[in-house]
């Protein structure tokens, strides 16, 4: 009897052990805050590119880089193949490295890129985004078709100065997308000639309610007219029209159900990344354009890495580009009504 007992522990414990021993089989993406539409909306196309083919498992760092530090510990003690990061912060990208190069685990991080030097610090660390640059650019490009050549403004230089008096709407203060959108945009129309007035800089933190309550707090002491609206992001520009509606800066004069900028009253209002909530804001004619930051590319690009990672079927086999074996580069695209 006693021998009987011993053999079943034994049993049991082999058991355990093999389930302790069990591998993870899914993909965690970690990402930086579900509540930012864009992330939302890239989870998505991640998760529908994926199906059929991996596993993918989401984690929300709710904007916490403290938080995403206790997730990424959690899933490492499951022993992922590889891991998807999408950082809270950039800058603390080289903790997240450090750790996970210990377990000698490749990282893919989206959206917000670790700085150069963190990226070289191992040869298993990619990035998927798009230069930030780059949609300000665009931006630009699309103010300059709005008002025209300088010193000689169209008819949305409303008080007729030859100056552009404008509000940037901006993500956070020191984010590095956030600082070279709001930069670079500013640069590009000054190295044009246009003069600008800078009504205000609005620190919003990429959410629409807090461009809501900012734009909605400046028109009730502005007591200058702004000509043109621009914002590091869509929530953002979402929010700050929702405010503008409310103050008739948008009037639909013929009650058409769409603002017509030949006939009604309307600011140009630019945002970036192409979320579809923009799209419907652009379609009735408050949002006058958005610079696309395509993430369905982005994800199917993911994908094709993760399984070429996983499969160990060779990354110059890929369908992309992968520029210093580490970097993939998605190019914005400008989108307007017309």
């Amino acid at each position: 009897m006693k021998k009987i007992v011993i053999v079943i522990f034994l049993f049991l414990v082999i058991l355990t052990l093999g389930a302790c021993e069990e591998s993870y089989d899914k993909i965690p993406l970690i990402l930086y805050n579900e509540i930012d539409p864009y992330i939302l909306e890239f989870e998505g196309h991640i998760l529908n590119e994926a199906e059929g083919k991996l596993e993918i498992e989401v984690f929300d760092s709710q904007n916490s880089q403290l938080l995403q530090n206790e997730i990424i510990e959690e899933v490492l003690e499951k022993n992922p193949s590889i891991m998807i990061i999408n950082p809270v912060d950039r800058l603390g990208a080289y903790t997240i490295i450090e750790k996970i190069k210990e377990y000698d685990i490749p990282i893919i991080f989206i959206n917000r890129e670790p700085l150069e030097e963190d990226m070289l610090l191992w040869d298993q660390l990619y990035y998927i985004g798009a230069p930030a640059e780059n949609s300000a650019a665009i931006q630009s490009e699309m103010i300059i078709d709005l008002f025209g050549a300088p010193g000689n403004l169209s008819e949305l230089d409303k008080n007729d100065d030859g100056i552009i008096q404008l509000v940037i709407l901006k993500g956070e203060q020191g984010h590095q997308d956030a600082e070279i959108r709001t930069e670079v945009v500013i640069e590009k129309l000054e190295l044009y000639g246009y003069e600008l007035e800078i009504i205000s800089i609005e620190i919003c933190d990429w959410e629409k309610v807090i461009a809501y309550n900012r734009m909605n707090s400046l028109l009730t002491t502005l007591d200058k007219e702004i000509e043109l609206v621009i914002s590091n992001n869509d929530g953002m520009a979402i929010g700050a029209i929702d405010a503008m509606i409310e103050h008739e800066l948008f009037v639909d004069v013929n009650e058409d159900g769409v603002i017509d900028s030949e006939t009604d009253i309307w600011i140009p209002v630019l945002g970036i990344d192409g979320i579809e909530e923009a799209f419907e804001y652009i379609e009735l004619g408050y949002l006058y354009g958005t610079v696309i930051n395509d993430s369905q590319r982005m994800s199917e690009i993911l994908i094709e890495l993760v399984e070429a990672l996983l499969n160990g079927t060779g990354l110059d086999e890929l369908s992309f580009d992968l520029i210093d074996g580490k970097y993939v580069w998605v190019d914005y695209q400008r989108y307007e009504k017309d």
